[in-house]
């Protein structure tokens, strides 16, 4: 499921009705999740951070937006924040399999809405920026709401959506795409908040004042303090004390853990506190992270102990949060934490247990069918290859395929992981195709509208027993790789795993036929039997050689 995160900062911190009519209007579009609102009364800015689908987001996003122009006057706002407008600032943040490309284009297109139906001068930020002057939006909101008027006579700041006119109640707006921001803790066995300021001069980005001998510290020509740069990029750090813990924190912001793992700045912080006499106990989380980003750290740890990283996502988390001490402060819950987890999970199907399973398959009702079956064979075979591949790369006498079989554990765990979820979408995908034939069909234009949702469902119907077909041909060179190369102690269940690769493969390629006997697009149904028979006969062929092996090696042995 796609999903995006909004975080928009609005210029009202202390009318709590506004506030409210603000969070009602996010409340009230279908398939948005409304995670946090925070308010400040000192800046007068509250901070609400929301998050679904994208077309859902950026509907919230301008309801959002809407309301605020008609209620909060810039006229009469103050507050301790830097801002620009009603509504501040507006990012779209990519968390679960959407692209930054593709929050560009929404923030775009919100911001072109937003400036044509509220009359608000649009400025685009960050990734989505149309100039580089203003990718910071410290320079976009240079001058803030009372230096704007002046600000939009300047030809280079020209917005990038609406009329170059001041509007005095609503101000401007700057909206943008960017990657999501970690506020991240590091605790120390110290209160001395000069040791953990220390730690954060050498890890950020911007680093610390150069010095000379005397330890005056050196400057350009302009009088401007030359820098030494810190080890990481997109990190910005600080140090202080935390009173209520009795501890000292390096508190930082993690502007792009995709460029700037969070275990290796953790790693860098610990070595750091060492060398200075203290350590690192524990670690906080301030806010919520993508799921991702707590699954590298856990495979990194994983890495550096010299175990195989292809375990099932739950481990790798809780060994996460244990080697970062997140629970050290207080109890560390990922079900509030991951941004992710915030969003109910819609595999009603892979979460049963297998006696429900079973009993729901077993009734009259069509869906889950041989569609969802396919794609639980597929995990199946990928979960047995990824057992084989355990129970080889740690063992004696294996040394020399042990990073080999790593390697193949960790992606079974990915392939079992996408098809579990196909379990649940093949049967999503079966209930739209029924409910587009339920559609009215009185009128001509319901016919069209009816004829065309059809064959748009039906599509997508076909389209996911493909992809169970992609990954059944990966499990079965799985499969052969832990017939040929794992421990022979397990020769039968890499048989096994061939097998299941081979029924998910055949059970997919059935359910793409049925479902292209629907289609009326020639082209269409033309490539997709194309590829689905060349994947099945690669399948084939595959588990048909890991059997022959498997058959003889067992006989062999009696």
């Amino acid at each position: 499921m796609q999903l995006i995160e909004c975080v928009p900062n609005f210029s009202e911190g202390r009318d709590q009705s506004v506030i409210d009519a603000i969070a009602d209007e996010v409340r009230s579009v279908a398939g948005v999740q409304l995670l946090d609102v925070d308010p400040g009364a000192d800046t007068n800015r509250t901070v609400f951070t929301f998050l679904g689908q994208p077309a859902a987001v950026a509907e919230a996003a301008f309801r959002a937006i809407a309301c605020a122009a008609s209620k909060i006057d810039m006229r009469r706002h103050q507050g301790a924040h830097s801002r620009i407008g009603a509504c501040d600032v507006c990012p779209f943040v990519p968390v679960q399999d959407v692209s930054m490309e593709e929050c560009v284009h929404l923030a775009r297109e919100l911001g072109k809405r937003v400036a044509k139906e509220c009359s608000i001068p649009i400025y685009l930020y960050e990734e989505a920026a149309t100039q580089p002057r203003r990718r910071n939006l410290a320079e976009v909101r240079r001058g803030e709401y009372e230096g704007l008027a002046e600000k939009l006579k300047q030809p280079e700041w020209k917005p990038d959506f609406g009329e170059a006119v001041f509007s005095p109640q609503s101000g401007a707006t700057v909206i943008g795409a960017r990657e999501f921001l970690i506020a991240y803790n590091f605790n120390l066995n110290t209160r001395d908040r000069r040791i953990a300021h220390d730690i954060a001069l050498d890890i950020r980005e911007a680093g610390r004042a150069r010095r000379d001998g005397q330890g005056q510290i050196l400057r350009d020509k302009n009088g401007k303090a030359r820098k030494k740069p810190g080890k990481f990029k997109q990190v910005k750090a600080v140090g202080w004390t935390m009173e209520e813990f009795g501890c000292a924190q390096v508190t930082m912001n993690l502007t792009n853990y995709k460029q700037t793992p969070l275990a290796l700045v953790f790693d860098e912080v610990c070595r750091l506190a060492r060398k200075r006499g203290v350590r690192c106990t524990g670690s906080e989380l301030v806010g919520l992270m993508p799921k991702t980003c707590l699954l590298e750290a856990g495979r990194h740890f994983l890495h550096q102990a010299g175990k195989s990283a292809g375990v099932p996502e739950a481990e790798i988390l809780r060994l996460a949060v244990q080697s970062l001490g997140l629970s050290e402060l207080y109890p560390f819950e990922l079900e509030k934490k991951i941004v992710e987890y915030r969003i109910p999970d819609p595999r009603r199907l892979a979460a049963m247990s297998v006696s429900a399973f079973t009993d729901e398959l077993s009734t009259d009702s069509p869906a889950p069918g041989g569609g969802s079956i396919a794609a639980l064979c597929g995990a199946l075979s990928a979960a047995l290859s990824c057992m084989v591949g355990q129970l080889t790369a740690d063992k004696k006498g294996f040394e020399a395929v042990s990073e080999q079989m790593k390697k193949m554990t960790e992606q079974a765990q990915g392939v079992k992981d996408r098809l579990l979820r196909a379990v649940d979408d093949d049967t999503a995908a079966f209930d739209q195709v029924m409910a587009a034939f339920r559609l009215p069909k009185k009128s001509a234009t319901q016919k069209a509208a009816r004829k065309a949702a059809i064959q748009q469902a039906t599509r997508v119907a076909t389209e996911i027993p493909l992809s169970v077909l992609r990954s059944a041909r990966e499990a079965a060179r799985m499969a052969d790789l832990a017939a040929r190369k794992g421990n022979p102690n397990s020769l039968s269940d890499a048989g096994v795993a061939a097998l299941c690769a081979r029924t998910a493969a055949e059970g997919a390629f059935y359910n793409v036929l049925i479902n292209l006997n629907g289609i009326r697009d020639p082209k269409y149904v033309k490539r997709m039997r194309a590829e689905s028979g060349l994947l099945l006969q690669q399948v084939r062929k595959q588990c048909e050689k890991v059997a022959k092996q498997t058959i003889g090696k067992l006989e062999k042995s009696l």
